[in-house]
């Protein structure tokens, strides 16, 4: 993310960009993953509680889905399982 703030401000400072008319959407273009959709869902492995600094502005309406089952030891039916509680959600997107 920190490389997207530094391309936003050269951009900025070359006028190539009015601070003015930045939005969410266009901040996200100067990401290196702007050409992949946002996750629906991340499968955090192991118990964590935590995603690590990993991909904090396009986890932001992401559903984390939690298993005890460490990562190599993730199989099929553990992703099955995973899918069949992110289809049980009611999902928001952001609003109330």
């Amino acid at each position: 993310m920190v490389d997207g703030i530094k391309r936003v401000a050269r951009d900025v400072k070359a006028d190539r960009l009015d601070p003015d008319e930045l939005t969410a959407e266009k901040f996200s273009q100067y990401l290196y993953t702007h050409q992949w959709p946002d996750p629906d869902l991340l499968i955090r492995t192991s118990g964590e509680m935590r995603i690590s600094n990993f991909l904090l502005w396009q986890l932001s309406y992401t559903e984390m889905y939690v298993t005890q089952t460490l990562w190599p030891d993730f199989k099929r039916a553990d992703l099955l399982e995973a899918i069949a509680e992110f289809n049980r959600r009611q999902r928001r997107y952001g609003g109330v």
